[in-house]
């Protein structure tokens, strides 16, 4: 499955999400009503515990299982873990390190990476066990090539071709109690929102976008605010200083009462935003929540 459009955008994949334990990341993520799916291994020292959700697109808690296999990943060149450990160095073990963006050909991205000036550095192919709750299990494999300004240390992009898709049922991961059906939006926060176009735009392939900060993606929106701005919009602390931080994720649910429901029987403190229902960030999620009703 090529994950582009004929205009060249490309759409939002999924999101990774630094944590310091998956038990604690299960235990929250399933307090807000979502299907955590078992753990996945990957090869090169890091583990996960993916939430799917029904627009394809998923969320990605990620933690060190070894950290010794890690080290020897980072020494060998492995961008995915050197930038996870930038990450939590830099700013602690929660929080939303990385924007995945879908593509079919993820070497013609990293050429347009290099080009630009804003490779993080070599593309990373990989394969890992998946497994269903049914116990059903198939093989993943992955190419990412990867994307930051040279002196970011609080987000990065990568690109993610999807070599093998598992041939297993996700239905079961995908029924969350809280009726999240996707990711409408991905907000980020900058210092300086302007300076961040370029390599938005680069990152997506998306030469038009970027009109006033908002960039349309194929299958959801990413904007990036002022701090001022985000916490105008969610009444959410927009943290320290930075060029540019992943701080807030909006879902599509089909009942906002059937949501409020369920946090307040579940007490995980939530507020309204106008029509928003906003979860601020907690140990197991990096980021703030926000669930939006969407026809």
């Amino acid at each position: 499955m090529t994950r582009t459009t004929a205009a060249g955008t490309h759409p939002l994949d999924h999101l990774v999400l630094p944590t310091q334990s998956l038990d604690v990341a299960r235990a929250r993520l399933t307090s807000l009503g979502f299907v955590v799916a078992p753990t996945g291994i990957h090869p090169f020292g890091t583990e996960n515990c993916c939430v799917f959700l029904a627009d394809g697109t998923y969320l990605e808690p990620l933690a060190i299982g070894s950290a010794q296999v890690a080290t020897k990943a980072v020494a060998a060149g492995n961008v995915f873990v050197a930038r996870d450990r930038v990450y939590r160095e830099s700013l602690g073990d929660e929080g939303f390190s990385a924007l995945v963006l879908g593509t079919g050909d993820a070497e013609a991205d990293h050429a347009r990476y290099v080009e630009a000036g804003l490779s993080a550095g070599d593309t990373l192919s990989f394969s890992r066990a998946f497994t269903d709750t049914a116990g059903k299990s198939d093989v993943a494999a992955f190419k990412l090539a990867f994307a930051s300004g040279s002196k970011d240390t609080d987000a990065f992009f990568f690109a993610c071709q999807r070599i093998n898709a598992p041939r297993v049922d996700r239905a079961a991961l995908q029924a969350h109690a809280n009726g999240s059906t996707g990711i409408v939006e991905v907000v980020a926060v900058s210092d300086q929102p302007a300076g961040q176009h370029r390599l938005v735009s680069v990152a997506a392939d998306d030469a038009a976008g970027g009109q006033g900060g908002v960039f349309r993606l194929p299958n959801a929106t990413l904007s990036v605010l002022d701090p001022a701005s985000f916490t105008t919009r969610f009444g959410v602390p927009a943290g320290s200083p930075t060029k540019l931080r992943f701080a807030a994720v909006v879902f599509a649910v089909r009942s906002a009462d059937v949501t409020s429901r369920l946090l307040a029987s579940n007490s995980i403190r939530h507020d309204m935003s106008g029509n928003d229902i906003v979860v601020q960030p907690a140990s197991g999620q990096g980021a703030a929540f926000i669930f939006r009703e969407t026809p």
